[in-house]
């Protein structure tokens, strides 16, 4: 989750749910069922934050994902440290979510796949340098936003390379007693990387218009 996404769309229930992991290797729907549950939860909790007052800064800076309106605000309408309170929240989000999913062990047949779902992108450090940007430009021009729009653009491309995991999956008959895992198994990867509503320019994130530009974000 970009969250961003990514992509970007987990900790006391979780534990719950994973303790019975442990026991002999996941079947492919269990691996599924349980995938599906930290996604399902990292996006209950985006929505909350994007419902909060500094919220929507997420949608002003980045544009529409996830079906998330921006509700005509624009980044002019916030300040760095209206995103750093967001970002706080969406970090916590990941982390919570890579922690639940370290507790699980994919079949084998989809490891790879596994390994595309849950990677860390530098939301925490894109936070704690919006805590400090004295203002849009700064923060703009920064390293962490550097670092944070790249991975904006590996979302991308991560989601390309899903795609071609996936068929390759399919292909070799992994999925042949169970025929609708691989359309599942893509709506969950659209929660974890936003593939339908990534930024269409990733360089433009929480960019600040030019001077004398009406545009909003």
């Amino acid at each position: 989750m970009h969250v961003t996404t990514s992509v970007g769309r987990l900790v006391s229930v979780l534990a719950l749910v994973f303790a019975g992991c442990a026991g002999g290797e996941m079947t492919m729907s269990e691996y599924v069922e349980r995938v599906d549950a930290i996604f399902e939860r990292g996006i209950e909790r985006y929505e909350a934050v994007v419902e909060g007052p500094q919220g929507l800064v997420l949608i002003a800076g980045q544009g529409p994902h996830m079906d998330l309106e921006d509700r005509g605000t624009r980044l002019s309408d916030f300040t760095p440290y209206d995103l750093h309170l967001a970002l706080l929240e969406v970090a916590a989000i990941q982390a919570e979510a890579l922690e639940a999913a370290a507790a699980i062990e994919p079949p084998p047949q989809i490891a790879d796949l596994h390994a595309l779902y849950f990677r860390e992108l530098p939301i925490a450090e894109l936070a704690a340098r919006a805590a400090t940007a004295a203002d849009w430009e700064e923060l703009s021009d920064s390293p962490e936003m550097t670092a944070y729009r790249k991975a904006l653009a590996a979302d991308a491309e991560a989601c390309t390379e899903f795609q071609a995991t996936l068929d390759a999956t399919a292909d070799r008959g992994v999925f042949a007693e169970n025929t609708w895992l691989p359309e599942r198994l893509t709506e969950i990867v659209d929660y974890a990387l936003s593939c339908g509503s990534l930024p269409q320019n990733p360089e433009d994130a929480y960019r600040p218009p030019p001077p004398g530009s009406s545009a909003g974000s």
